[in-house]
């Protein structure tokens, strides 16, 4: 098995079994400066509290929603905008979903981390597109994608002489609309030599139905699959948050309640320390 690198972020933050646990989190998209401001900085106060780094994580537009008139986010240019203002404001790193190479070439100037979606994860142009700009990328392992496939994905951008990657498992398809999270795929994308991230928010959602509607999701097993993960060896873990669920624009169903959010992190933060000194101690 590769050793796992430690990637950098930018300048100050770095992600993997060198580096302290990271959070990447935010609301799904951009609803409005107000809401990202408001949310990064108190995600940014509990990190601190707790020791760990964060990432600042809201996309200027979904792509990938189920209803034609489903809210997408401001767009591109507005978007980025608000992006850059938040990363000053709050001095985080911010990522965003990009959907395109013409995308990845601008939204590289704000942004620290460049998302690859997952239903995008194979797309050869973009993620060697994404990888020529330098930044950090993440890719979503789509869930139609074994997980040792994703050594093909990394190398893909590894191509481009890149290698600062993160990837990020957000559940398999088990039949039609359900998604279900293999704990041995994560050792499995381990192998790939990068730090694997755990998205509990969207392993959580139901394929079929809108998670614009709060009354559809499975929120209360957010904790359950980020304790495993975490346990399981994930070097961050990637939480979609809001300060009112049922009031979010996107992904209602599956956001993390922003004041949970420090409670979740106390358990998930403790998990990987002790899975860290016991990995020290007594290595299997």
């Amino acid at each position: 098995m590769k050793i796992m690198k430690t990637i950098k972020i930018n300048e100050h933050i770095s992600v993997g079994p060198k580096a302290p646990f990271t959070l990447i989190a935010g609301p799904c998209v951009i609803e409005s400066k107000e809401l990202v401001l408001e949310t990064g900085e108190k995600i940014k106060a509990i990190t601190e509290r707790l020791g760990m780094n964060y990432i600042l994580k809201s996309s200027y537009t979904k792509d990938n929603r189920s209803k034609v008139d489903s809210f997408r986010g401001p767009g591109l240019e507005k978007g980025l905008e608000i992006l850059a203002e938040v990363k000053s404001r709050l001095n985080v790193p911010v990522l965003s979903d990009i959907h395109s190479e013409q995308e990845a070439k601008v939204a590289s100037q704000v942004l620290d981390v460049l998302q690859i979606p997952a239903y995008l994860c194979m797309q050869t142009s973009l993620l060697q597109a994404a990888g020529k700009t330098g930044k950090a990328i993440n890719v979503k392992k789509g869930q139609f994608v074994a997980p040792y496939n994703m050594q093909n994905v990394v190398k893909k951008i590894e191509t481009t002489g890149n290698e600062n990657i993160l990837v990020t498992e957000r559940g398999t398809f088990f039949g039609y609309n359900n998604l279900v999270v293999d704990m041995t795929a994560l050792p499995v994308m381990a192998r790939t030599g990068y730090p694997v991230v755990i998205d509990p928010t969207h392993a959580i959602r139901e394929y079929g139905q809108t998670a614009d509607n709060p009354s559809l999701g499975r929120p209360e097993m957010v904790p359950v699959i980020a304790r495993s993960a975490v346990a399981a060896g994930c070097q961050a873990i990637f939480i979609e948050t809001h300060p009112d669920c049922s009031k979010a624009l996107c992904d209602a169903a599956t956001m993390w309640p922003l004041d949970k959010l420090e409670t979740l992190l106390i358990h998930v933060k403790r998990i990987h320390d002790l899975k860290c000194e016991l990995d020290e101690k007594y290595a299997l």
